[in-house]
């Protein structure tokens, strides 16, 4: 099928715009018209993309079924997928029509709402396909805008303060990232990456130590350069200490833009790590691991404890995701097979875990109005359903062996060892962490008798939400059980990018040196 990435990722902005021209309305019809178009929007995007799936060589290393051509001044248009972006994109289209669904009770400016879900949808598609540096930081700036709207909109009582806090720091992250585009863009004169000749970004920087105000940059404009690029992606993740905005983005979220958030935007700062800090800033990144490297276990731990002490339930799962994308950013800087496999897979395996969680939240907020833990207790006597299904997400984000979050810890793990024992020392104290503070919710939520006079007659789960958690469950179990598919779709290209990073630091005198560094370690 030709044009098949362009089909895939413009075809939500397609429904938006035949939403936006011809079904607007406020009556109830034009209400239930733009559910239902939103729904076959994504659920065909999401069909469309598994042809994706099906054509792409994991044994190819390489970019594939490229499109190219020219968008706006002479600014190349390039769009692909390898085998790290390409699960991303799959994450992308699987968890919008649970989106979509999951917001069937939506009732304030309906039409309105689902343009601005299937908007971010393309934008969000654009991100983990574009192969220009410009095209990419369109996508990935645009895509702030309808998630503002979002929270300014449809949100809780603080929405106005949180969307502009969201707003304001993933906005100001991305400046320094888009002056280092531009720097790139003079001294290697292309903006492509990858398949057009990336030895142009990635070679031609300087990797030797200058001097600037009396300060020695190791590594030079490599490091000037990855650093612009970092305090972009270390926002979107977010990682400590940058992380404030998150909580409050969740909680005055509406449950389908918390789990949008979760599942699928914080990816980006690791999709960017993996892009563009790894493979063009290999020096940069060498030099800044340690560093990396301590905010990811100071992020696992101090938001861990965090979580302990949260009385808001989408708070305290917040913090959870800042902790859980600690794993995310220390397997991506062990930069070897297994760091790097884990990271990817901890960022599938968390996107379908949080979405999860956020949704169950979902369903006891539209029964009872609030989110704090104290209001509830016992549920299990009413809603068994739900106390399991609650259950096995609960042990998925814990990190439970037979579901997909117990790979993605361990494989992150593994890799941090065999580089940095001290590091992985620290970061498996998160694991002990994350089960006291996600058991403690989960007994207060759910176990114990059921002694509040306002839950005595809360009902169930219905089919519909039975329905949206099927899909989840089953990838989560899934995934825990036989990881082999996701992880040889994302061998090859792991594998050639940890090689090429190997080779960027042995041509630039560094091999030796983090050979010992590890050696020592051990």
């Amino acid at each position: 099928m030709a044009n098949l990435l362009s089909i895939v990722t413009f075809l939500p902005a397609l429904a938006a715009l035949i939403l936006a021209v011809f079904l607007r309305g406020s009556d109830a019809a034009a209400q239930r018209n733009a559910k239902y178009l939103a729904l076959i929007a994504t659920t065909a995007t999401f069909i469309i993309s598994l042809f994706i799936l099906a054509q792409f060589d994991p044994s190819n290393t390489g970019f594939q079924m490229v499109e190219e051509g020219e968008w706006l001044m002479g600014l190349s248009y390039r769009m692909g997928v390898d085998g790290i972006s390409v699960l991303f994109v799959m994450l992308t289209t699987f968890m919008m029509p649970l989106v979509i669904w999951a917001s069937w009770n939506v009732t304030h400016r309906v039409t309105e709402y689902m343009i601005a879900f299937l908007m971010l949808e393309t934008l969000m598609l654009g991100v983990f396909m574009a192969l220009d540096l410009v095209l990419f930081y369109v996508f990935f700036e645009a895509g702030l805008i309808p998630m503002f709207l979002i929270i300014g909109i449809w949100g809780g009582k603080e929405r106005i303060y949180a969307s502009f806090k969201f707003f304001l720091y993933t906005f100001l992250g991305s400046v320094l990232m888009l002056v280092a585009m531009v720097a790139m863009y003079a001294d290697a004169g292309t903006t492509c990456i990858g398949a057009c000749d990336v030895s142009l970004l990635t070679h031609q920087f300087a990797s030797d130590d200058f001097s600037v105000l009396g300060i020695t940059v190791v590594g030079g404009l490599q490091t000037m350069l990855f650093l612009a690029f970092f305090a972009s992606f270390a926002v979107k993740m977010p990682m400590w200490p940058v992380h404030t905005w998150l909580p409050e983005a969740h909680v005055q979220a509406p449950t389908a833009g918390s789990v949008v958030l979760a599942a699928i935007l914080l990816k980006m700062g690791g999709y960017g790590f993996l892009r563009f800090s790894l493979p063009m800033f290999p020096v940069g990144s060498d030099v800044m691991a340690n560093f990396v490297f301590t905010l990811s276990v100071v992020a696992i731990i101090y938001t861990s404890l965090v979580a302990l002490v949260q009385e808001d339930m989408k708070k305290l799962i917040a913090y959870s995701s800042v902790a859980h994308m600690g794993y995310v950013t220390m397997g991506i800087f062990a930069a070897n097979q297994q760091g790097v496999d884990g990271a990817i897979f901890q960022m599938i395996s968390h996107g379908f875990i949080s979405g999860a969680l956020f949704l169950c939240v979902g369903v006891i907020y539209d029964r009872m109005h609030t989110r704090e833990i104290d209001a509830y207790g016992g549920l299990v006597n009413r809603m068994p359903a739900y106390a399991l299904i609650f259950m096995l997400f609960t042990m998925a984000n814990v990190g439970l062996p037979g579901t997909s979050g117990f790979i993605g810890e361990f494989l992150t793990l593994a890799g941090v060892f065999q580089v940095n024992t001290w590091v992985a020392a620290g970061a498996a104290t998160g694991v002990i962490l994350s089960a006291a503070y996600a058991l403690w919710l989960y007994r207060r939520v759910v176990m114990g008798d059921l002694i509040k006079e306002s839950l005595k007659t809360i009902k169930d789960m219905t089919a519909r939400e039975k329905a949206i958690f099927a899909p989840l469950v089953f990838m989560t179990i899934w995934m825990g059980v036989y990881p082999a598919p996701i992880l040889d779709r994302i061998g090859p290209s792991v594998e050639a990018l940890v090689s090429n990073y190997d080779m960027a630091l042995e041509s630039a005198g560094r091999g030796g040196e983090t050979t010992q560094v590890a050696e020592a370690e051990h």
